[in-house]
Parts: C-alpha cells; structure tokens; sequence
C-alpha cells in the first residue's frame, strides 16, 4: 500500500467503496459548490492532506453530484466530514469546524 496523497482525491458514488479501502486512515469532505461553509473548510482540508501526508487519506465527495453516497451515510447538513478507518466509518463532524477541532477527531484514530 502506498502512502496516502497530500492533496484531496475528488471521489464519486462509483469510486467512493475503492477509496474509502485503499488506505488506513480517511477522511471525507462532503460538501457543495454553493454552501458558504464549506468554503471555509475546503482550505483547512487542503492544508491537512499535506500535512498529514502518508498517514491519512483526504477525500471530496460533491453531494449534489452524488446523491447514492450521500443518502448512504444520511447526510442531512453539510459540511459534514466523515472519517473512516479501515473501510469503516467511526466518526463524522457536522458543520464548518476549527482546524483544531478537525486535527483532535483524526488523532483519536491514529
């Protein structure tokens, strides 16, 4: 297995299964073009993914576009960030969050 990317791998309902397998430790933005919130978070999660190089996954999942994989993992409000460790979904955060905040849920996984 390769370490993980240090930018943001863009994921749809047909890729999402393979990604969220492909590596250890995962994170997922669910977001939308038109959502201010996920504005503010977008740059946060592309700073972590270099960050974090090699030891989590970042992943974009545009909800508009995917709406199987969305309704999959009931997402009601977004930004919602789903983390996943070993294919399993073990945590999510609601809402445009600190940094901070977003560092302490993916450290409790490592």
């Amino acid at each position: 297995m390769t370490g993980s990317p240090d930018s943001p791998v863009k994921v749809d309902d047909s890729s999402f299964d393979s990604f969220i397998s492909k590596y250890p430790l995962i994170l997922v933005d669910c977001w939308a073009p038109w959502c201010g919130p996920c504005r503010l978070v977008s740059p946060i999660i592309d700073g972590l993914a270099k960050e974090y190089s090699g030891k989590v996954a970042f992943g974009k999942l545009n909800t508009d576009e995917n709406p199987a994989t969305s309704g999959r993992f009931d997402i009601m409000a977004i930004p919602t960030l789903l983390v996943f460790k070993n294919g399993k979904q073990v945590d999510q955060i609601v809402g445009a969050v600190p940094k901070a905040r977003i560092e302490e849920t993916l450290k409790k996984y490592m």
